[in-house]
């Protein structure tokens, strides 16, 4: 049965990535890396409202006191409804940024790193509690993406982009461990690069693939169950969203295409939207 793929927000995003369905807003918060922005879908309206900040944002996501915590290029930033920053987390280093992030069961923050120019190890996966304790989990990175959680919490997946992989890692909720690392799945090198990833309520992720013009869904042991292609050269992230979480919604890019292939695929940097596609589940808040 052919899928439908719809324009949410049609817009030429340098960097759009991060999807995250607020549920308490029925909004879908994103970004905009490169071009320093936090974006706020409402479906209801058909409105994506702005926000500037000051740094490369790597991902938004809501917290329980109301505003967003933000993956920004020197460290996680909190941000009010009012607009006021503060630094929760400040680790700055030449050269690195922020990336994707994820919140887990408790509300911790997982937040990823990168060099900008990709040319060594030397980002990481940290986890950042509401009190602003944080904590290297994953050493030696070189481009951290998706990270998500098992629906009964035992299992994380993470993608390091250029290893191609999709790895797994037995979870501890209660203190935040992750152990056990192992290979879920490969990408293949003509497929494209595993980028963000969702799980959903059958425990299967679904990943995005930079350079693949498609997302896939994965079953918790590691097969591939589905592909769906899509009308741009560089999806990004994805993630479950609408009132009964059956939307998924994917975030592209522009960066580093030609004019060529912009003009074969205009809808690149646009955030896309595959209604009823299949069953999400509400992540959870930032519990800061």
């Amino acid at each position: 049965m052919p899928v439908e793929i719809e324009v949410a927000v049609r817009t030429p995003a340098v960097l759009g990535e991060g999807p995250t369905w607020d549920h308490g807003s029925s909004t879908l918060l994103w970004v905009d890396i490169l071009s320093s922005e936090v974006h706020r879908y409402a479906p209801a309206r058909d409105d994506d409202a702005v926000l500037t900040v000051p740094q490369h944002v790597g991902a938004a996501k809501p917290r329980t006191m109301g505003g967003i915590v933000a993956n920004l290029r020197d460290g996680i930033a909190l941000i009010d409804r009012d607009g006021t920053r503060r630094w929760l987390v400040y680790w700055a280093r030449e050269g690195v940024r922020g990336n994707d992030a994820g919140i887990d069961p408790s509300g911790r923050l997982w937040a990823g790193t990168m060099r900008y120019d990709q040319a060594a190890d030397e980002g990481w996966l940290a986890r950042v509690s509401g009190d602003g304790s944080a904590k290297v989990m994953v050493e030696k990175v070189n481009t951290s993406n998706g990270v998500g959680w098992s629906p009964d919490g035992r299992l994380m997946y993470y993608i390091d982009t250029p290893t191609r992989r999709i790895d797994v890692f037995d979870f501890d909720d209660a203190s935040g461990d992750v152990s056990n690392r192992r290979t879920l799945c490969m990408v293949g090198g003509t497929d494209g690069w595993p980028d963000g990833l969702c799980v959903d309520a059958s425990g299967c992720v679904w990943v995005a693939l930079w350079g693949g013009h498609a997302v896939r869904r994965y079953t918790p042991s590691g097969e591939l169950d589905r592909e769906i292609r899509l009308p741009v050269d560089q999806p990004s992230a994805c993630c479950f969203g609408g009132d009964d979480f059956a939307d998924l919604y994917v975030t592209s890019a522009r960066v580093g295409l030609s004019e060529d292939a912009l003009a074969a695929r205009p809808l690149s940097g646009s955030v896309l939207v595959l209604p009823g596609v299949g069953s999400g589940v509400p992540s959870a808040a930032f519990a800061g």
